[in-house]
C-alpha cells in the first residue's frame, strides 16, 4: 500500500518555531512529527509514502538519508507553485505513478487510526473514497460531515452555528482514495479537495466516512503541540510514549520538571521550574526560572519567568524577565 503525505504548508500558525524547522520536523517526544505519523501509517500496511512539498526536501533528506522513515520507503514531490490540497494529491500521485487505492494523510495530524481497518471499510463499499472521521465536543469551529447509516456521505456543513449541527463529526485528515479521484482533479492549478473534490464525490454518491474514537490531534498551533508531546509523555497514545528528558540533555539537581519534555542537548540550571511545558533541543533554562504551559527553543535568562510563551530558535528571555503569553521573536514581524 502507497500514501501521499500532505506537508507543503508553512507552518504559519506554529511560528517562530517553524521559522527555523519545517513543521513536519518539530519533535514529539523527541522524535519529528512526520516520522510519528508514518509509523501509524506503515502499522496499517503502508510500505512507501510519497510527501508532497512546497518547499526544498533537504531537511528530510537529512533526517532519513537512507531514504526510509518508520519502516516506509520515503519519496518527495515538489511542488513548482502552491496547488492546495487536491492539486498536491494530483502531483504527487502522478509524480510517483500511482495507479491504484492509495492512502492520503495530513501531515500535521497525529492518531492511532487502524488504517488497515479504514482501507477494508472503503474496499467493501465501492467507494471513490473513504474519509476518517472524529467527534469533536465543539463542532461549530469545523465542518462537519453527515452520514447515513451505511457509512455514505450525504452533505458537509461548514463552520455550523452553536446548537444547529447536524453531527459532531469533522473531517480527520486521512483519506482512502482510488486512481479516479486523482483524474478529478484538474491538473496544475490550485484545487481543495475539502471544497471542490469531496463535495463533487458526494454529489455522486461515491464518497463514504468512517467515525473512530481514536487518539486525534491536529498539531497546528502551539498549544496543541505541546499538548501532543505531554500526552505521549502521560501514556495517552495507543502505540507511544515517550521520557521526560532525552538522552544528551542536561538536568541540574535541584530543577523541578511537571509533566515537561526536555529535548537532546537542552539544558535546565539548577533551581529552574518546568510545568506542563517543552523544550527543544538546544534551548537552555537558567537558574531559579519558571517556565509554564510554554513552548521553548531559544534562552530562559536566570530568574526569569514565562507563562504561555513561544521562545523560537535564537531567542532570548533576559533574566529575571516576566512574560505572559508571548511569542518571541514575533511572528508577525518575521
Amino acid at each position: 500500500m502507497r500514501a501521499v503525505v500532505l506537508v507543503g504548508g508553512f507552518g504559519t500558525r506554529l511560528r517562530p518555531l517553524t521559522l527555523s524547522v519545517p513543521k513536519p520536523m518539530l519533535t514529539v517526544g523527541h522524535v519529528p512529527i512526520i516520522e510519528r505519523l508514518v509509523a501509524n501509517l506503515v502499522r496499517g500496511g503502508v510500505t512507501d509514502v510519497t510527501l508532497a512539498l512546497g518547499f526544498k526536501p533537504e531537511p528530510f533528506l537529512a533526517a532519513f538519508p537512507d531514504g526510509t522513515c518508520a519502516g516506509a520507503q520515503l519519496h518527495y514531490a515538489v511542488e513548482p507553485e502552491p496547488l492546495d490540497t487536491a492539486g498536491a494529491i494530483r502531483f504527487a500521485a502522478e509524480a510517483r505513478g500511482i495507479e491504484e487505492t492509495f492512502v492520503v494523510a495530513n501531515g500535521d495530524v497525529l492518531t492511532d487510526l487502524d488504517v488497515a481497518a479504514l482501507v477494508r471499510f472503503h474496499r467493501s463499499r465501492g467507494a471513490e473514497a473513504t474519509l476518517h472521521l472524529i467527534g469533536v465536543d465543539d463542532p461549530s469551529s469545523f465542518g462537519v460531515v453527515a452520514i447515513d447509516v451505511d457509512g455514505r456521505i450525504e452533505r458537509f456543513v461548514e463552520k455550523p452555528a452553536p446548537g444547529t449541527a447536524p453531527t459532531n463529526l469533522i473531517n480527520a485528515g486521512t483519506y482512502v482514495l482510488e486512481p479516479s479521484v486523482v483524474r478529478r482533479i484538474a491538473p496544475g492549478v490550485k484545487v481543495s479537495i475539502e471544497r471542490v473534490t469531496f463535495p463533487d464525490l458526494v454529489a455522486d454518491g461515491s464518497a463514504f466516512a468512517v467515525a473512530t474514537h481514536d487518539y486525534w490531534l491536529d498539531t497546528g498551533t502551539p498549544d496543541l503541540y505541546r499538548q501532543a508531546n505531554l500526552d505521549l509523555l502521560a501514556g495517552r497514545r495507543l502505540h507511544d510514549t515517550c521520557e521526560a528528558v532525552a538522552p544528551g540533555a542536561e538536568v541540574a539537581p535541584g530543577a523541578v520538571l511537571e509533566d515537561a519534555v526536555v529535548g537532546s542537548g537542552a539544558r535546565v540550571a539548577a533551581g529552574a521550574h518546568l510545568v506542563r511545558s517543552v523544550l527543544l533541543a538546544g534551548a537552555d533554562v537558567g537558574a531559579g526560572a519558571s517556565v509554564r504551559d510554554s513552548v521553548v527553543m531559544g534562552r530562559v535568562g536566570a530568574g526569569a519567568s514565562i507563562d504561555g510563551c513561544v521562545i523560537g530558535a535564537g531567542a532570548q528571555v533576559g533574566p529575571a524577565e516576566a512574560l505572559s503569553h508571548v511569542r518571541r521573536p514575533d511572528p508577525d514581524a518575521a
